[in-house]
């Protein structure tokens, strides 16, 4: 395992095309060999362009928090010039470090300039823009009712998606299941497949066939953030499995952090009745006032949605 130490700021320049790109930083802190540097010590800030995007950032307590032994930073952020500066910034009497560095070219999956695509700002009508001036870190990205998803599964944007399991409250951790074997995934003709892979469409996790029990409670997953921040939540949706192919047999409502984000999804009328098969992805917007809490929770949970009277109550 190797590193680069900065004792004073440093930057790297990387000629690239104008365009938004994936900046993804690696990390592993350990007291360093050869060196009187010990991994407590390291505190710093890293600013790609205009964005600083870690201030005062320990990668050792961050990992200690997490229980993992090394880390890694995903930033999506655009970039107007020839050249992408990465700033590397120590704090006073501490040193920056880094092991490894991504800059990937991505398309415009954020939005991008067609107001009729904007994500919803959740409890409210309106929608925000996501723009060329918009940096967004990831925080979660995960394969719901399946396995990791490896960078060199997905669908060309080498993103890695997490086990959901790990996310979910409580002890209702409702049924995963495949997709039947006849069904194909299929991408709206607007929709590239670099949304989201067809592997992550392959599985669902729901909160099982009894009806009775599915509507006492809410199938919820929990998101530690910072606040301070306004988070993108993306929701992808595909009936994947007889006997839901019609519409009005499986309806449900989302909530995200206590309000209601959508109320009776029907993933079958959603997708123009294409029937199984058919890939859906919705855009929501969740705010975190700044407060003295150093994290708090992101909650997003279904709930069956009885008021059309579905065939099924049975939230995915």
């Amino acid at each position: 395992m190797t590193a680069r130490i900065f004792l004073a700021p440093y930057t790297y320049s990387f000629p690239v095309i104008p365009g938004r790109k994936f900046v993804r930083l690696h990390f592993y802190p350990s007291n360093f060999t050869n060196t009187i540097l010990v991994a407590s010590d390291s505190f710093f800030s890293i600013s790609v362009g205009s964005h600083t995007v870690l201030n005062n950032f320990s990668a050792l307590l961050t990992t200690q928090a997490m229980n993992y032994i090394y880390m890694s930073k995903e930033f999506s952020i655009n970039i107007s010039s020839r050249i992408l500066n990465l700033t590397f910034t120590p704090s006073p009497n501490a040193f920056a470090f880094v092991n490894g560095i991504e800059i990937v070219s991505m398309p415009q999956i954020f939005g991008g300039s067609d107001p009729f695509n904007q994500p919803k700002i959740v409890g409210t009508t309106n929608t925000l823009t996501i723009d060329e001036h918009t940096a967004i870190e990831t925080v979660a990205r995960l394969n719901v009712g399946g396995q990791t998803v490896s960078a060199t599964d997905d669908s060309g944007l080498y993103r890695e998606w997490d086990d959901d399991s790990i996310y979910i409250y409580g002890a209702a951790v409702g049924v995963t299941y495949p997709k039947d074997p006849n069904v194909t995934i299929d991408y709206p003709t607007t929709i590239p497949e670099y949304i989201a892979p067809p592997s992550i469409y392959s599985t669902a996790r729901s909160m099982g066939p009894n009806a009775s029990v599915s509507l006492n409670y809410n199938l919820t997953w929990i998101i530690t953030v910072d606040p301070g921040f306004s988070y993108l939540v993306r929701l992808h949706f595909c009936e994947i499995a007889y006997p839901i192919t019609k519409t009005n047999m499986r309806v449900f409502d989302v909530f995200i952090n206590n309000m209601t984000a959508i109320q009776g999804l029907d993933v079958i009328a959603y997708t123009n009745q294409v029937g199984l098969g058919a890939s859906l992805h919705l855009d929501f917007i969740v705010s975190f006032p700044n407060t003295s809490a150093s994290q708090q929770d992101l909650w997003v949970a279904l709930h069956p949605d009885i008021s059309s009277k579905p065939v099924y109550f049975n939230p995915f």
